[in-house]
């Protein structure tokens, strides 16, 4: 195959090698790659002296046209963009990346400049393909502002003159094909800013990280995982909030360690499936999975936005732990964090030199208290990245509900700032209408595309219909009243509680305003802050009593149920995220009792409808007695569409003997569960064969013994 004679060139006289020189290319595929009706190649190989390329089985050595590395090679006849390769100075032959024209599509990229590309996360990033027959990566990057962006990995030793993307005109987006890439390949982005400083980014889009404190992306596949639980995902689409809920919140590197720094998803997930059916949970809620460069963040601090951690393991991994707790009737709820992210300089932080997934000003674009970015939500390319990554989850990774995160930091423009210190909206209030417009917005397209997962917001403010369809349109909102009031009353010597009564009954007159959950979540044991039955006064009796009669108020209580990982065995110190759960204290009594009082009570809860049916209504509660202050006694009526428990609550120490409780038009009443019970640990002051009392029908009611720290239940029927 002939080559006609070539015209040495030099990047003085043609634009297109100093661009590609300067590394300041735009376009490279308008002069690299096959041109003159498939009679050219233009090949660009900076540093390298020769270069040969086989076409059509023939090995062909390319004109050296210029020092910079361009080289060139002309043809007496047409060829195919597959029909010829390029030899590396290892030897391996490759496809040349410039070849092809990149393929996103003009409806992609409107759809995401308007902010309402909802599988944006199929097109930006990296992606396995194949063109014409080869097979290869897809890279694409949203850089609006950028001047240049070049391809780096270990493919092309890190240098951005090898591999220049092309800028897809004013959308934004910067694409690039590279046959032979493969699963397992690093990369990142050079980005040069129109200030001509070089930036070296991680990929937001990315699936897979390396393990900090490394951080290139790695090229993975989400879609080869074969997945399990179509029984599973049918039932989850027919699901609704009558549904039992009780969570068993964890951070997966302190759960158990096996002996190593970071377990991984595949030996967990067995283990963590059992231990959930053996303790009677209905989900697990984990800690922020995604991607995050510092393990003290807990995952809050995320990097990766659409990539599990690899601490654990690949994303494939991470699949199969979500599939097999499935596969065991356990639901997976991930957190997840679209309030803010870290400033770190590899990953968003003024990705392409300027704010673009933040606001420029830092009384909107700073958090005050962690000192991270504030996304921009009135950006629509920024908001549907936001969405794209929770409808990922959903969609690649099987996941059954998002706890999402500091959602107080995203609707209040003041949140944590004084006077002068943040910027009104155009009303002149203190709402962030961008970020109130952005969670309909999502609660809205998770709910229409995948019905039967959970939304669930960790909200602490009075903000009106968190959980209201015509509200922010969550389906679940964290009861934080209940939790501090609650810890508050408790941390009271018993003695005082008499005081104290309005800690336990005020969260009654709001219980049905939202739909709510009722957590004793890590934040509560971190910090000095002491663990759960640190908390707890008395002596140490007193203190596992307390901590039983605590878990009882808790699943007594309307709404659905969190515990952190720990809990269950009364763990004395407080949660350490370098360190495995106490698992040893299990050898003790009292700890022991714990952990069992804990595991039938769940299961108590999953067997009664009354504890969960009618969680968000009135129609599932009645008062008793909640003015018993004297003795520190509340008790109300638990109720089911077809029964009714009554449920005791012992604040104090004190066992008393003939204690009455009024209840109208009762027929029988058993006891049915009692935390004072031996078994837990207790001193089983039960109570046996009660009579009832009913000279009249509305004068009625029955005689306890009421144990001392303790929640008694009972079984009644009425006239």
């Amino acid at each position: 195959m002939a080559q006609s004679p070539v015209e040495k060139m030099s990047s003085s006289s043609n634009p297109n090698i100093t661009l590609l020189h300067e590394g300041q290319s735009f376009d490279p595929h308008s002069f690299l790659g096959l041109h003159d009706n498939g009679k050219l190649i233009r090949l660009w190989r900076p540093g390298e002296e020769e270069v040969h390329l086989e076409i059509k089985g023939s090995r062909i050595k390319a004109e050296r046209l210029s020092p910079e590395g361009l080289f060139e090679v002309r043809l007496d006849q047409l060829i195919e963009p597959t029909d010829y390769q390029i030899y590396h100075p290892s030897g391996l032959l490759a496809h040349d990346p410039y070849m092809l024209w990149p393929i996103a599509g003009e409806i992609d990229i409107f759809l995401f400049n308007k902010g309402v590309h909802y599988e944006i996360y199929d097109v930006l990033g990296a992606h396995l393909s194949s063109r014409q027959g080869v097979k290869g990566t897809q890279f694409c990057v949203w850089a609006p502002n950028a001047k240049s962006v070049s391809l780096v990995g270990d493919f092309n030793n890190w240098s951005g003159r090898v591999n220049p993307m092309r800028a897809r005109d004013s959308s934004g987006m910067w694409e690039l094909f590279v046959p032979g890439i493969a699963a397992g390949e690093k990369y990142k982005y050079e980005i040069r800013t129109k200030g001509g400083h070089l930036r070296l980014k991680s990929d937001p889009y990315g699936n897979s990280f390396e393990m900090r404190p490394k951080n290139a992306a790695i090229v993975a596949d989400v879609n080869q995982y074969e997945w399990s639980d179509r029984e599973w995902m049918d039932r989850r689409r027919k699901s609704d909030l009558s549904c039992p809920m009780n969570i068993y919140e964890l951070h997966l590197g302190s759960w158990r360690c096996y002996g190593k720094e970071f377990p991984t998803y595949r030996e967990m997930a067995p283990d963590l499936a059992d231990y959930c059916i053996e303790m009677g949970f209905t989900h697990v809620e984990v800690m922020p999975l995604l991607e995050h460069p510092l393990d003290e963040s807990w995952g809050y601090q995320v990097t990766g936005f659409f990539a599990p951690t690899s601490r654990y393991g690949s994303p494939e991994d991470f699949q199969f732990f979500v599939d097999t707790l499935h596969q065991k009737g356990i639901g997976v709820i991930l957190d997840w964090v679209p309030a803010h992210f870290p400033t770190d300089d590899f990953s968003l932080n003024r990705f392409d030199g300027t704010a673009l997934f933040e606001h420029e000003d830092p009384r909107q674009g700073i958090h005050p208290h962690w000192y991270t970015a504030i996304f921009n939500y009135g950006r629509p390319e920024v908001t549907n990245f936001l969405i794209a990554s929770a409808l990922f989850w959903f969609d690649k990774m099987h996941i059954d509900g998002l706890r999402v995160d500091a959602v107080a930091s995203m609707l209040y423009l003041d949140y944590g700032r004084k006077e002068g210190e943040w910027i009104p909206n155009r009303h002149g209030g203190n709402l962030n209408l961008e970020a109130i417009e952005f969670i309909k917005h999502l609660n809205s397209v998770v709910h229409q595309r995948f019905p039967g997962v959970l939304m669930i917001a960790e909200e602490s403010s009075s903000f009106t219909g968190v959980s209201h369809t015509d509200g922010l349109g969550f389906d679940i909102k964290w009861n934080m009243g209940w939790m501090n009031d609650t810890l508050r009353y408790f941390s009271k010597d018993p003695i005082y509680r008499r005081y104290h009564q309005n800690d336990l009954t005020f969260s009654l007159f709001y219980s049905f305003s939202e739909n709510f959950l009722s957590a004793l979540s890590h934040d509560e044991v971190v910090h000095l802050k002491r663990s759960l039955l640190g908390k707890m006064p008395g002596s140490d009796w007193q203190k596992f009593a307390n901590l039983r009669l605590l878990y009882g108020y808790m699943m007594c209580h309307p709404g659905k149920k969190l515990l952190f990982m720990g809990g269950e065995i009364a763990q004395w110190s407080e949660w350490d995220c370098k360190a495995e759960i106490d698992w040893y204290l299990l050898q003790y009594p009292f700890h022991a009792g714990m952990q069992n009082l804990v595991k039938e009570f769940n299961h108590f809860y999953l067997k009664h409808p009354e504890l969960w049916e009618r969680d968000f209504d009135w129609g599932g509660y009645e008062w008793i007695d909640f003015a018993d202050a004297d003795h520190s006694v509340i008790s109300y009526l638990r109720k089911g569409f077809k029964s009714t428990l009554a449920v005791v609550h012992n604040f104090t120490p004190e066992t008393i003997p003939g204690y009455f409780i009024k209840l109208s038009r009762l027929k029988a009443v058993k006891e049915i569960f009692n935390s004072d019970h031996a078994k837990y640990g207790g001193s089983n002051q039960l109570n046996i064969d009660i009579p009832v009392q009913a000279q009249e029908p509305l004068h009625s009611g029955f005689t306890i013994t009421l144990s001392p720290l303790a929640t008694m239940i009972f079984e009644v029927e009425f006239i």
